[in-house]
């Protein structure tokens, strides 16, 4: 039950992501969907280690509700300037 929800939130860009941004190599990673901030944020610690262990540098993370379009966005692979996310209109 609780996937059918977050696929829905993640469905209406409601769903929190990890995103983790990277110097060297330029890339942009996202991990989720989430239902909560919260549970992203005690998620994140997994996945910086992950990309440290990769020789990653520069490392920033931001927890955000978003949609990526593509989970991983490479400089090599183009994809860089638009940051693989379709905008999420706050109702705020």
């Amino acid at each position: 039950m609780k996937e059918l929800l977050i696929s829905l939130l993640n469905f209406f860009g409601l769903a929190w992501w990890v995103e983790v941004k990277t110097s060297t190599p330029r890339c942009i990673y996202y991990f989720g969907p989430f239902m909560r901030a919260k549970e992203a944020e005690a998620a994140k610690a997994g996945y910086i280690e992950d990309i440290e262990n990769e020789g990653a540098q520069g490392i920033k993370v931001l927890i955000q509700r978003c949609k990526p379009i593509d989970l991983t966005v490479a400089e090599d692979l183009g994809k860089l300037g638009d940051g693989g996310m379709l905008p999420v209109f706050s109702g705020q």
